[in-house]
């Protein structure tokens, strides 16, 4: 019996965290996704990246069991690829950007 239980504890220290897997996955997901957002001026490309971002986080929160995170993370990848389908000039312009938009 003892012996059973030994090759059960060695096979729990050999398997990697799972815990600590989806952690590091969800600080590459959110850190990706801000980066994003902090370039989305930089053109429609980074939007798209952004709802990329925003979908990546989104199946962190499911995965992680931290549900309404994943829910509201899915919004905002809709949001973000109906804003990067709607932004026909070119350039994303966030809707807190300072003046009007440019001709």
């Amino acid at each position: 019996m003892s012996n059973s239980l030994d090759s059960l504890a060695g096979a729990a220290r050999r398997r990697p965290h799972n815990g600590a897997v989806i952690t590091v996955y969800g600080v590459c997901a959110l850190t990706f996704m801000m980066v994003s957002y902090a370039l989305e001026r930089r053109g429609r490309r980074y939007v798209l990246a952004f709802a990329a971002g925003c979908l990546a986080s989104s199946a962190y929160g499911f995965l992680a069991g931290a549900w309404p995170f994943g829910v509201v993370e899915a919004i905002w990848c809709v949001v973000a690829v109906q804003r990067y389908r709607s932004d026909s000039s070119g350039s994303a312009r966030s809707s807190l950007s300072n003046g009007p938009p440019r001709p």
